[in-house]
């Protein structure tokens, strides 16, 4: 564990895409970090930190995941920037911040922190006004790159082509085009959008004669990164058959009516949604079908289904992958609630070089709270980074409780909090809506008895230690065994 301040060296990592200093007792303020363009991953949560959040972290528009929970910084959070579209920012366990964006619910600013945050505000805008006339200089130059930039576009949709005529989905799919895609969602009506992410949009849509429901997930070719996870999500796919994978239906590169590059993939629809809206029905910001929580039974169903497919993709099919981003919202369920596992876009062949270099100079980002401690330092993509994801996924599935929860600050996390009421007090540790589901089926004796033994399984998958987690295959044991014993005489369904 680390002390004092964080060194200003850290300023001079110009290459650096992902730091992880979190869970450590560094004080004083956030080093300049204002020349890390390439930042994508910054983790600072759990230490002393204090002062206020530099303004020019909004300016790093690589940022896509900032926490900085469980510190002391005070003063007003930027809403510019970055700051309005951060996928993944937390700040929870900062008592003396303010302001900010709607989402993170933070008391207004007194009136001088905000007449402050004016007045140099005022000073900014007449260095911004000379900065204005070197820019305009430039329209004119920026007119005549506009007929290059376009003529890439082409090429790039052309080049997109050309990896896909190598992929299973050209002998295997029949692509769609634009239109199909366009006419399927209603012109991507804000009503058929169920879901966004780190690089794009997700659209229910009724494609072609049959009217087959779909999941259309269309890219946000402007956010760094998406058009090569496009490429990933394709080649981690290529050749993998699960029953709890999402079926890719089939795929769409083309042009839009606008003439600018569109890609998109095409998913067979999950009728119930993704897990996450499941756990925490009262957080979800779009309508749900269901109105009950799980069951104790369907979670480990779920969990099975999960455990199931990671087994199959790390040692059982012919070029081994790690998905690298397991977490509650890319678990989708059918109508039966059997799991399907989605979202491939950071997955990464193992063992396969070149294919990560061909593929993906982002490097691993993953979840904040799902992403395992190694990825945080450099660590590469392995079979136990997604051991390390389930173990959170499962915790979280029978505590109901986020790893970035509010009461997760220093250095308590999801899995220590579970480990300290395993022996004494699982009840009281157990997500409250499962034991109100079970009562008259079981005794509570047996809910705890089975709840513990779910619950060493969750804590051993997310051991500190990549070499010290137990594997999929060994969950995957477990818990069916677990399954068995407490529930023969259910319907299973493996």
């Amino acid at each position: 564990m680390f002390h004092g301040n964080i060194p200003e060296t850290l300023g001079d990592c110009l290459q650096a895409e992902s730091i992880f200093l979190g869970r450590n007792k560094f004080d004083g303020a956030i080093p300049d970090v204002r020349n890390l363009r390439a930042l994508q991953y910054f983790n600072l949560s759990s230490n002393n930190l204090s002062g206020n959040i530099p303004e020019y972290l909004a300016n790093l528009s690589s940022l896509e995941n900032l926490d900085l929970s469980g510190n002391d910084f005070e003063g007003m959070v930027p809403t510019k920037g970055i700051f309005q579209t951060l996928v993944n920012f937390s700040v929870s366990g900062n008592g003396k911040l303010c302001g900010g964006i709607p989402e993170l619910k933070l008391r207004s600013c007194p009136q001088n922190v905000t007449s402050w945050a004016r007045r140099h505000s005022s000073n900014k805008k007449k260095i911004f006004i000379g900065v204005g006339i070197g820019v305009a200089s430039l329209l004119l130059l920026l007119l005549a790159l506009s007929f290059l930039v376009k003529r890439k576009k082409r090429n790039g949709a052309e080049n997109t082509n050309n990896f896909l005529s190598n992929t299973s989905l050209d002998p295997f799919h029949e692509r769609v085009s634009f239109e199909e895609l366009r006419a399927a969602t209603h012109d991507f009506s804000s009503s058929n959008l169920i879901g966004s992410g780190n690089f794009g949009s997700v659209f229910r849509g009724l494609l072609g004669p049959e009217s087959k429901a779909v999941a259309v997930k269309v890219l946000n070719l402007q956010t760094r990164g998406a058009a090569k996870s496009f490429m990933t999500e394709c080649e981690a796919l290529k050749g993998i058959r699960h029953r709890n994978l999402v079926k890719l239906v089939t795929c769409c590169s083309s042009i839009d009516f606008k003439g600018n590059e569109f890609k998109a993939l095409v998913y067979e629809f999950m009728p119930n949604g993704n897990l996450d809206t499941w756990l925490h029905r009262e957080e979800a910001k779009v309508s749900v079908s269901h109105s009950r929580p799980l069951k104790l039974s369907e979670r480990l169903n779920i969990a099975i289904d999960v455990a199931s497919v990671l087994d199959y993709i790390h040692s059982n099919c012919h070029d081994p992958v790690a998905h690298c981003d397991i977490k509650p919202s890319n678990v989708l369920l059918d109508d039966d609630l059997t799991a399907h596992v989605s979202d491939f876009g950071l997955a990464r062949i193992i063992d396969q070089e070149s294919f990560i270099n061909q593929v993906s100079s982002t490097g691993v980002r993953g979840t904040i709270g799902y992403a395992a401690p190694e990825y945080g330092m450099g660590g590469k993509p392995s079979r136990e980074g997604d051991f390390y994801s389930f173990g959170v996924l499962l915790l979280e599935m029978f505590t109901g409780k986020r790893p970035t929860d509010e009461v997760f600050v220093e250095e308590s996390t999801l899995r220590s909090y579970t480990e300290s009421g395993l022996q004494e007090h699982v009840l009281d540790i157990a997500d409250i809506s499962i034991l109100q589901g079970e009562v008259g089926n079981k005794n509570m004796s047996t809910i705890a008895e089975c709840l513990k033994l779910v619950f060493h399984v969750g804590i051993r998958c997310c051991e500190e230690s990549p070499t010290n987690r137990m594997t999929m295959a060994q969950a995957l044991a477990e818990l069916v065994s677990i399954r068995k014993r407490f529930f023969s005489s259910q319907r299973t369904r493996l």
